[in-house]
């Protein structure tokens, strides 16, 4: 997977937005205004995504391309390196389930019905 089939994947979920609120450089991805996803156009060979916390640490026990995200909360966001061995639908897999965390998150009435 690269940036743009990234970008693609990431806005094919209802209701994904993309914005620069930090600089010119840095692409985020979010859900009903929260962040799910992260991309530095600097650095396109890594993202971040945001994980569940036990998830995200057997994640980085199994796969050397997945570490806690640098200057990001790394209990919950994943930084995940794209020139490593990760197949693309393990990658897909990953980004649906930063969009279900902060889906789950979010005040009831607000919540996403996808399946």
């Amino acid at each position: 997977m690269n940036i743009i089939e990234f970008r693609e994947h990431c806005l094919s979920l209802p209701y994904s937005t993309e914005d620069m609120p930090f600089d010119d450089t840095v692409v985020v991805f979010r859900l009903k205004g929260k962040i799910f996803g992260c991309i530095s156009l600097d650095q396109h060979d890594r993202i971040v995504l945001k994980c569940d916390a036990e998830y995200a640490l057997q994640l980085r026990e199994l796969h050397p391309e997945i570490e806690g995200a640098w200057h990001w909360n790394k209990k919950y966001w994943n930084q995940i390196n794209l020139n490593g061995n990760l197949p693309d639908d393990l990658l897909k897999r990953l980004v649906r389930h930063a969009w279900d965390e902060v889906n789950s998150k979010l005040p009831k009435k607000e919540r996403v019905d996808f399946p």
